[in-house]
């Protein structure tokens, strides 16, 4: 599977050397803002011996479509920013390349555009893509449904920099009916990212917790996604919708 990925910062700089090591797929390009290391290859940067490259381009440079047409791909991973997907959506959607985005947060608007692509290519969107905390996410919707007057608190803890409420503890949040006020914002050190659902019964606790030792855990999570979406038609999907089918019974 040919991969295009937009964003190179950190966790994207994770993704890429997670990619490159899995045989099944194959990292063709990246693309970024700026035209620091344009031209380079990711595998050079990050010091991977693999036979795709990966060309760093920059958007200064070089348009969308104009990499689109000479390097096509069948899947673009987006860990830019909030804004990224107006740069490329319409030029992917248009060529039924499919788009897996991992932006944290997406504004109303972002996520109408979201669904305005669906209707022509395969759209996935999850605020935090690792499977861990998707499957954290599922049992916690289970065990409520259980139990649903127990008291619930939700912890996240996140590197000292990083601004706002974790966009996955406001869906963990969501889900479980519970307002923003309910979740617990910790930022300390360099933590990668860390979620707690606290369950708090008469005479017992039941805590789940998902913790994000590296950022290459997104990549995984991006690998994942993308090989449960490889039979899918237009529409717009996320964990739930690939995870379902695993719980049948």
């Amino acid at each position: 599977m040919k991969v295009g990925l937009i964003g190179f910062g950190k966790t994207g700089k994770a993704v890429a050397s997670v990619i490159l090591q899995n045989k099944k797929f194959s990292l063709s390009w990246v693309m970024k803002r700026s035209q620091t290391l344009e031209n380079r290859t990711a595998a050079e940067y990050l010091g991977i011996d693999s036979e795709e490259t990966g060309k760093i381009y920059s958007t200064a440079s070089t348009s969308i479509t104009e990499l689109l047409d000479n390097q096509p791909v069948d899947v673009i991973i987006d860990f830019s920013s909030n804004s990224g997907i107006y740069a490329y959506g319409e030029a992917a959607s248009e060529r039924k390349i499919k788009i897996i985005s991992a932006i944290s947060h997406y504004t109303n608007k972002e996520k109408d555009y979201l669904k305005s692509l669906s209707n022509l290519t395969t759209v996935f969107w999850s605020p935090n893509i690792t499977l861990g905390v998707n499957y954290l996410l599922f049992a916690s919707k289970f065990l409520k449904k259980i139990a649903p007057w127990v008291d619930i608190e939700i912890i996240e803890e996140h590197f000292k920099g990083k601004d706002g409420i974790s966009g996955t503890a406001i869906k963990i949040a969501e889900a479980l009916d519970l307002e923003k006020e309910d979740i617990n914002s910790v930022r300390a050190g360099g933590i990668v990212g860390k979620h707690e659902v606290v369950f708090g019964f008469p005479f017992q606790t039941v805590r789940l917790v998902h913790e994000s030792i590296s950022r290459e855990a997104f990549g995984s999570g991006v690998i994942f996604v993308a090989e449960n979406l490889v039979d899918k038609k237009e529409g717009l999907f996320n964990f739930e919708d690939i995870l379902s089918p695993y719980f049948a019974v």
